[in-house]
Parts: structure tokens; sequence; C-alpha cells
């Protein structure tokens, strides 16, 4: 697959220089825009108030850093006990032979470069609106360098109670692979959906999924990163919600030389309830950053940060979370707690939590900490027999349990409690 086209960030005249792809007068006219949205901001500078903690440059350099491959790009047995449907990417590429027949999800699933030549079609409502609306009141370049450029990625509409969770599955083959997938998500009223990701992706790997939840839906999101540490990722989530409605998502990430997530959400219907929520492994050469953006405006809505890193090596953690209560949004419940346990002096945890409130009559709450092990408890642990490593995993486990807690499914959240206590168990001693 050829590298799909990047801009330097120390060239302006590169982003000038982009070419989007040929599409229908919908998306053309989407990308358009997101071009000249990328042309008025510029690429992320480390200079930027929210890339200061996350160097930027890997993710906008010409050509993408190599990454090892492995043999089989899907985690292995992840998500295998359940009954889903598997939508599979090559680097960036749909493979139809490896995948589910998408109907067998018991909704419209479409592939994002079959109607991208169509003049019409429902997505062209959704396709970089959201992105768009997220671009304020902090930019975010690189989801619109991704809905100017990207070619593939899959476009969901739901219209009741999908039959099986879809899985998106990303492999990796290519050592220089530069992939940009866009997913566009649509839950009409009363629509339930549970969407799963995970896998290499790519060398680098650029995503933006729009989700929006109309009036009584309720979308589940667990994402899995991991295994392959030379990866370079952005990925980004722009989710609408309307009146009564439900956005739950959760991310586990292991491993990881530079993972940047964003989440940005928006209420504007009342009484809506959306959790976010992380929990990050890091060991030597990582750094995992996770940024989230959340606006209420609307009444009686309840939103949830709930992030969790455990870092170890010399490794780095990220989190960055505001909650924006506007005039009217009474009612409000807003928050956030962020905490990273060090297990030794190399490792950094960086955090920039904020609250910002126009709204009297709110409930908004926000933490951060950074420590080490607790050492009373350790003592306890192994004045029972229990060996220090294991010990010490035991507590970790623990430390991280509040973030996976927020996974409603409970045959989620035990697979996702078995991958951390392997990923420990793999490092112990």
């Amino acid at each position: 697959m050829a590298a799909a086209p990047q801009a330097r960030t120390d060239s302006a005249m590169q982003v000038d220089a982009l070419h989007l792809p040929v599409g229908g007068a919908w998306i053309t006219a989407a990308r358009e825009d997101a071009l000249a949205r990328l042309r008025a901001t510029g690429l992320p500078q480390r200079r930027d108030e929210y890339w200061k903690f996350t160097r930027p440059d890997s993710l906008t350099l010409a050509e993408p850093p190599h990454a090892a491959l492995f043999e089989d790009g899907d985690e292995p047995g992840m998500f295998a006990d359940m009954d889903r449907l598997r939508l599979v990417f090559v680097d960036g590429v749909f493979d139809a032979e490896a995948s589910d027949d998408p109907a067998m999800a018991g909704v419209r699933i479409e592939r994002l470069a079959d109607v991208a030549g169509q003049d019409l079609h429902w997505a062209r409502d959704l396709y970089g609106t959201l992105e768009a609306r997220g671009q304020t009141p902090v930019p975010r370049p690189l989801a619109a360098l991704n809905t100017a450029l990207a070619r593939d990625g899959v476009l969901i509409h739901v219209t009741g109670k999908a039959a099986r969770p879809v899985s998106l599955v990303y492999r990796h083959r290519s050592e220089t692979s530069d992939a940009l997938l866009h997913h566009v998500v649509r839950l009409d009223p009363g629509a339930e959906l549970t969407v799963l990701e995970n896998g290499p992706a790519a060398a680098r790997f650029n995503k933006v999924m729009e989700v929006d939840v109309a009036d009584g839906a309720r979308f589940h999101h667990v994402r899995v990163q991991g295994r392959d540490h030379e990866r370079r990722a952005a990925t980004h989530i722009f989710a609408r919600l309307g009146r009564e409605s439900a956005f739950k998502s959760f991310t586990m990430t292991a491993n990881g030389v530079m993972t940047r997530n964003e989440c940005v959400i928006e209420f504007t219907g009342d009484d809506a309830v959306a959790h976010v929520a992380g929990a990050a492994m890091g060991d030597g050469d990582f750094h995992g950053d996770d940024t989230v953006f959340v606006t209420h405006d609307a009444e009686r809505c309840e939103s949830r940060q709930v992030f969790k890193k455990v870092l170890r090596n010399g490794a780095t953690g990220v989190f960055q979370g505001k909650i924006l209560v506007r005039p009217g949004a009474q009612k409000t419940d807003g928050y956030q707690i962020s905490q990273a346990l060090l297990l030794d002096d190399d490792s950094q945890f960086l955090a920039k939590p904020e609250l910002e409130i126009y709204a009297d009559d709110v409930a908004c709450s926000h933490g951060s900490t950074s420590g080490a092990i607790d050492e009373d408890a350790l003592y306890y642990l192994r004045s029972r027999g229990v060996p220090k490593p294991l010990a010490t995993d035991l507590l970790v486990l623990s430390f991280l349990a509040e973030a996976v807690e927020e996974i409603e499914h409970e045959s989620l959240r035990d697979e996702i409690t078995a991958r951390i206590a392997g990923w420990l168990e793999r490092r112990r001693g």
C-alpha cells in the first residue's frame, strides 16, 4: 500500500501541497472544509498548549518511522469467545476475504471507499461534521488531516439493537505503512451498538471515529492497544449525545512508543450519560497520552473520566482532561480522576485536569495523583507468604480496577482484566 501523504511540521508549504482524494459531491465538500481548517491551524507543534507534554514530530513527518512486524497482526484470542462481527483492515485497507459478512450484525454497514464516489449518502450529514465541531475551542489538526485524506473506514447506521458487536481488527503487514481510517457511526433513537477495536494497525496510524448517539440510544466501545511496541498512533473519537442517551468508551493501552488518544464529547440533549475510561501499562520507551474534552450543553447530564496508568523503567504517561459546562447546563454531574502508579524513580506522569463552569447548579470535581506502590499493603501481602513480584501485581490490578469497572459488560471486563494480568506476569520479577 502506498503511504498516505502527510505534512511536515516545519513546512506550511507541505500542507498547501496536499491533494484530496477524488470523490462525490458530499465527501469532497467535507474534505475541502477539513483541508481549509488544517491550513488555518497548521500541524501541531510542541509549543501548542495541548501538545506541550507530547512531541508530535513522529506523527507529522512526511515519512513514517519503521515499525517491526509480528507473525500475526491480530491479537491472539482477543475477543475470540464473543459472538461478534469481524471487520478486518490491513495497513489501513479493508480486507473483505478476512472479514465476516457485514449483514450478520443486523445493521447497515458500508465501506467508505465504496460510497465515497456517490453524490448523495446518509453519511454526508456526519462525515467531518462532528470532527469540525470538536475543533472549537481546541484545534485538533491531525483529525482535520484525517477527514481530508482518509480513503477507507466503515459507515455504520444502527436503527435498533445490533444483533452482535462489531469488531474492528487492525493488522500490520508493512514496516512503513501509514494508515488513515475514518469511521462514522449513527445510532437512531433507541438503538444500541457495541464496537470493539484491537490489533496493530500500521507503522503509523491516524484514526477518526465520529459517533452520533440519538435520543435514548446507547453506544458501547472497548478498545485494546498493545503488543506492537513500535507503533505510533493518533486516534480521535468525536461523539454527540442526544436526550437520555448513553456513551461509554474504555481503552486499554499496553506498550507503544507513541500513542495519543483524544476523545471529544458534546452533550446536546438532557439527561444523557457519557463515561470515558482508560487503563495504561507502560514499560521503558513508552509514551501514552489520553486527552479528553467534555462539553455539557444540556441539563442533568452525567460525565465520568477515569484514567489509571502504571509506569515503569522510564515510561511516560500523560492525561489532559477538561469539563466545560456551558450556561444553562444546570444539574450537571461531572467527575474526573487521573492517577498514576510509578513503579520506579525514572518514570513520570504529566497531568492537566481542568474545569470551566458557567452554570451555578452543578456538581463537578477533578483530581490527579501519582505515587509509588503502597508499602504497607505490600508488606501485608508479603507477611502472608505472597512473593513480592506477585504481591506487586495484585496491587497493580487493584489500582487499575476502577477504570476497568467502567466497562458495562461483565465478560469484556473479565477479558480485559485477564489481559492486564498476562502483561504483568510476562514482566514479573
